[in-house]
């Protein structure tokens, strides 16, 4: 039922009878566009990545995705390019032309390199290229410095350059979709249409970004009958910073955020470079790094720091949880059947000194061991108010609530951090993983509250 019908390349393509489960990655390939390249289809290595356009303000932005993290039907309505749409008549892109000059070497991660490179190329006021956009592109070569020399040697796109002028011009807005090939997959464009289709489909597998989703229909070959797409949905794209608080709706992706937020959190603007990639923050969204309910997933802690709360929708109407109230078990949450997540709300003010610490195998681009995220106010050298948010240390993202009793009006000093650090070493029961013993993880928590000690122990508000 249907047709899928996007631009690529400049072309309008229709397409019909194709698996819903099929990644944009795996279809440009079967068509013979075989610059992206399939490396790991996961989105860690970034050889897959194409360009889509994003609406952005009165005009549009190119942002890099990851091809395999893209279920073809989310492209209906979309432009994109490939590694071979940047050329035209005869000549190599700027981007290409760069890389030529000695920064590719087996050439397998090149595409995906020059995909990323012409997106930050093209980002909008941009006077030096920023390495991180090239943050989720792996060359197994290890021909990193050749790479960045060929990306800051990039100039600025020419008046007459064909993406540089499309740019100017507006994206075209996200419409409802009904495509059924087998599966189905459904995009409603507004919470009415969302939650009649949640009644008529209870058993739906909701897909916002996808960077989680994907992955599991690409690894684990996991399969849905229904798919219902929230990226046309107007109510959960909310940027609002209030008096009372700031509302980030929940289908906001992570880099949009952040570049709205502008460091004006400073605990987000620490997170922000340490989730994943440019290339999955670009899709990954809050609602849905809440939604999977990992245990081990970075914005959790950094949101229970913050005190936020879980806007839930549903067709009677809005509800507001605590986001400690909101992970209930191991991958399990409060969400009711037919309710989504709508928004997430951070309170004002902030606390005035708050820090997130990652420890991981790799700094970047890596899943937690241990993730933990502090927040306090001191007044004349007390504890005022403190929050602890972790992950990686019990089945659900937790806040040591027991530590956080137990500094409460304590002078913030050495004696006292030394015997908060035994609280909280006692206060989980973290299990051996591949990624750290139970032993490794409880000694993290103290350490790295005698960290956050150490960074802010010189303050006295």
């Amino acid at each position: 039922m249907g047709e899928i019908r996007f631009r690529l390349n400049g072309q309008t393509v229709r397409v019909s009878g194709v698996d819903p489960h099929t990644t944009a990655l795996s279809w440009l390939r079967q068509q013979g566009w075989t610059g992206s390249k399939e490396g790991c289809a996961e989105g860690e290595c970034g050889a897959c990545a194409v360009l889509l356009l994003q609406p952005d303000g009165e005009g549009s932005r190119l942002e890099a995705v990851n091809g395999c993290l893209l279920l073809l039907p989310s492209l209906a309505g979309q432009e994109v390019w490939t590694v071979e749409g940047l050329s035209g008549n005869g000549n190599l892109h700027p981007a290409q032309q760069a890389m030529l000059q000695g920064g590719s070497q087996c050439g397998y991660c090149t595409p995906g390199f020059v995909v990323s490179m012409a997106a930050e190329y093209y980002r909008k006021g941009r006077k030096d290229f920023d390495l991180e956009a090239l943050s989720g592109n792996l060359c197994r070569c290890t021909g990193y410095r050749p790479i960045r020399d060929a990306a800051l040697e990039l100039g600025q796109p020419t008046p007459d350059d064909p993406l540089a002028r499309r740019c100017l011009e507006t994206a075209p807005p996200l419409g409802p979709l009904h495509y059924q090939a087998g599966p189905t997959y459904l995009r409603p464009a507004s919470l009415p249409e969302l939650f009649q289709a949640l009644e008529r489909h209870p058993q739906a597998r909701l897909v916002a970004g996808g960077t989680d989703v994907v992955v599991e229909v690409n690894q684990r070959f996991a399969r849905a009958e229904v798919f219902l797409d929230l990226s046309a949905l107007p109510e959960l794209q909310t940027l609002r910073w209030g008096p009372d608080c700031i509302e980030i709706g929940a289908g906001v992706s992570l880099s949009e955020a952040e570049h709205w937020l502008n460091g004006r959190i400073p605990l987000l603007a620490e997170w922000f470079p340490l989730f994943a990639s440019r290339l999955i923050r670009n899709r990954a969204t809050l609602g849905g790094n809440l939604g999977t309910a990992s245990p081990i997933g970075d914005g959790p802690p950094v949101l229970l720091a913050l005190g936020a709360e879980v806007v839930l929708a549903s067709a009677a109407g809005e509800r507001v949880l605590p986001l400690e109230r909101f992970f209930t078990g191991y991958r399990q949450t409060a969400r009711q059947p037919g309710e989504v997540i709508r928004a997430v709300r951070i309170p004002l003010p902030l606390v005035p000194q708050a820090r997130f610490y990652k420890v991981a195998k790799r700094r970047m681009d890596d899943i937690s061991t241990v993730a933990a995220a502090f927040a306090l106010r001191l007044e004349a050298g007390l504890v005022q108010h403190i929050r602890i948010g972790l992950g990686g240390v019990a089945a659900t993202p937790v806040r040591a609530y027991q530590t956080e009793a137990f500094l409460q009006g304590k002078p913030w000093d050495g004696r006292t951090v030394r015997a908060a650090a035994e609280v909280i070493r006692g206060e989980f029961k973290p299990i051996d993983d591949h990624r750290g013993s139970a032993a490794y993880r409880t000694a993290m928590l103290g350490n790295l509250l005698h960290k956050f000690y150490a960074e802010t122990a010189e303050v006295r508000v």
